[in-house]
């Protein structure tokens, strides 16, 4: 008589881990020639810039370039994989 009072509670099945795809592209897209060759004009003027102690020079140009180049890979297969 306790089983048709008290229901039974079955788990839920695990979840499996979601994972971002545009995290994914972004390390694929990290790896190719052009961002590659971008990221180290990045890297050199950041490590110029840091050299000083009384400049004015940023690197905002060098991370803008990166940053625009590395988006346009990302996103052109970004929605292809978004469910």
């Amino acid at each position: 008589m306790a089983d048709k009072v008290i229901p039974a509670v079955k788990a839920e099945e695990e979840e499996e881990e979601l994972v971002d795809p545009q995290d994914e592209l972004r390390e694929q897209c990290a790896e190719t020639p052009q961002c590659q060759t971008l990221w180290a004009k990045y890297q050199e003027c950041n490590d110029r810039v840091n050299s000083r102690k009384n400049t004015t020079e940023n690197c905002q140009e060098e991370l803008i370039d990166y940053l625009h180049v590395l988006d346009k890979c990302v996103y052109k297969d970004l929605f292809k994989r978004l469910k």
